[in-house]
């Protein structure tokens, strides 16, 4: 625990507000110490841009105040928008709140945080600081473009809206990198200033744009060809040319060095949208495995879960759990585990009822699910996660080891004949409980509907029959330029029945090594465009209609 947080739950006397850099965009960037802060915060007052990067942070409740935008008029007659932002704070922490101002990349590099400091100190309220990784540092970072080498080159930083000419001149008698902040309707004139001050034309530069996010481009040019290479690429004139950049200037920048170090952009999915047919607490995990892979997770659940038409079983079987009936209790979903727990809240039980009782669970993912229930399951299989693979390290009854003969298997109201007949078969008696239905989910927004039959999916994941079945009769069928990746055959043949193209078959029945899987058919379709020397691509962008560039 930090420090300065050591009596953060006792509630303080006064209020206080911490001033937070939530760094250049990505989430993974947020610093241990933010997230500290975060989590004990009762008023979170963030920019637009960082408020989602730091908002899942914070706890259930938090009020989340809104600065307002000062219009033309306020801003002409030279009233900052900081003002709306120190009122929102001091009446918070006025009140005693614990106040967290969330800035995007360090509130001593970026933005106007430092006013709003001084206007706490003018005030006498206690704050703090907690740096963030700053823009003019992360970005290059995630862009592949090293500020300094082992010879220490010197690094000026700029911010080419506020840059006066001496400011340019300055930098432009220099040798050293220059790291601009501009837009990207500015960079061409940024460029120019600083040819004008004394830079040679043929100087790289890189211009990067939604840097640290899978948004993320960026381009090659020189000061004095970057403006063409905006008009050839279309890049310009754009309606977002308003877009906030980061521009590098320097021998650092050049583009045989950055080919090298782009390992951000070189992902194997990198800006792939894929479509995850699976509820957000279903996916949690997965999803964080394609962003590591540089994917945009969208889940899309296709199945929905409701309780049993006839509760009587379910609750006979966790009383008989209490009264220990069953030797074993057999999870195999992680949705079976979610059923059994708001059964034992209905009675005000908690995971104290399973002792004596051996738990097992069908894979890691329901094993997760039941140790955050507070359960260690006593059985995870050992090789395939599935019924099958449960049964091959499942125990044959023995009268003389196992008191009792009986195994409790809550399940789904779908058939499970393979592992009842199975633990029948092993000597065991077995409780076959309906704890939950499942049924069609509700077709998703039209936008998503229209993404996937018009093909602005890169891929979907299927991960089961049904889900193919489900995703099909609620959405629609997927583009035939999306890439279409099924965890075994079963669920490929299901697929192929629909009409869809296979392209990925995981090797193994485990959502975790389809995704591998999707990365390594993603990163031999991008070696391959390399090889061919054609632009690395997405499938999404190859679609008709689509723009053959990369978006920005």
């Amino acid at each position: 625990m930090s420090p300065t947080t050591s009596n953060a739950h006792a509630g303080p006397v006064h209020g206080q507000v911490t001033f937070l850099g939530a760094g250049p965009g990505d989430p993974g960037l947020l610093t241990l110490r933010a997230v500290e802060a975060l989590a004990g915060a009762d008023v979170l007052i963030a920019e637009p841009e960082v408020l989602d990067v730091v908002r899942g942070h914070a706890r259930a409740g938090v009020s989340t105040p809104e600065p307002t935008v000062a219009d033309d008029a306020s801003t002409t007659a030279d009233v900052p928008v900081l003002r709306d932002t120190a009122n929102l704070v001091m009446e918070a922490v006025r009140g005693g709140k614990r106040v967290v101002r969330a800035v995007s990349g360090d509130p001593g590099l970026d933005g106007d945080a430092g006013a709003e400091m001084l206007a706490c100190a003018a005030a006498g309220i206690p704050f703090e600081v907690v740096p963030g990784v700053a823009t003019a540092v992360g970005v290059p970072a995630y862009a592949g473009v090293p500020l300094r080498d082992a010879h220490g080159t010197d690094v000026r930083f700029i911010d080419a809206r506020t840059a006066d000419a001496r400011c340019w001149t300055e930098v432009g008698a220099s040798d050293g990198t220059v790291v601009v902040s501009t837009t990207l309707d500015a960079v061409a004139s940024a460029a120019g200033d600083l040819v004008s001050a004394g830079r040679k034309p043929d100087t790289p530069l890189t211009v990067t744009v939604a840097g640290t996010t899978t948004r993320q481009r960026t381009w090659t040019a020189t000061l004095g060809t970057i403006a063409q290479v905006f008009k050839q690429g279309k890049v310009l004139p754009s309606p977002e040319g308003h877009r906030p950049v980061i521009v590098v200037v320097g021998e650092r920048s050049a583009a045989a060095q950055r080919d090298r170090l782009a390992w951000f952009e070189s992902k194997p999915l990198f800006g792939w949208k894929v479509l995850v047919p699976r509820t957000k607490e279903q996916a949690a995990s997965l999803s964080d495995q394609l962003r590591s892979y540089g994917a945009v997770p969208h889940e899309v659940p296709t199945i929905a879960v409701e309780p049993p038409r006839t509760p009587q079983q379910m609750e006979r079987a966790v009383k008989g759990l209490v009264t220990g009936r069953y030797e074993w209790i057999a999870f195999t979903s992680v949705n079976a585990v979610k059923a059994v727990r708001e059964k034992f809240e209905e009675y005000g039980l908690d995971a104290r009822a399973f002792a004596g009782i051996k738990v097992a669970a069908v894979g890691e993912q329901t094993a997760c699910a039941l140790i955050e229930f507070g359960v260690k399951p006593d059985l995870v299989p050992s090789g395939e996660q599935s019924a099958a693979g449960l049964l091959e390290d499942w125990p044959p009854y023995d009268p003389v080891f196992d008191p009792i003969d009986r195994v409790f298997l809550p399940r789904a109201d779908i058939a499970t004949e393979t592992l009842v007949a199975g633990l029948i078969e092993l000597g065991w008696e077995v409780d076959d409980v309906t704890a939950y239905r499942t049924v069609r989910a509700s077709p998703p927004p039209a936008e998503t509907r229209e993404a996937i039959k018009g093909g602005g999916f890169d891929a979907v994941l299927f991960t089961s029959s049904s889900t193919v079945r489900n995703l099909v009769g609620i959405a629609g069928k997927p583009h035939n330029v999306t890439v279409i990746a099924c965890i075994g055959p079963a669920t490929a043949k299901t697929a192929e029945e629909h009409g869809l193209r296979v392209d990925v078959l995981s090797p193994e029945p485990s959502v975790h090594k389809l995704a591998e899987a999707l990365a390594e058919f993603g990163a031999r379709r991008r070696e391959a465009a390399l090889e061919a020397g054609d632009p690395v691509m997405r499938p999404s962008e190859r679609r008709p209609g689509a723009r053959r560039r990369r978006t920005t």
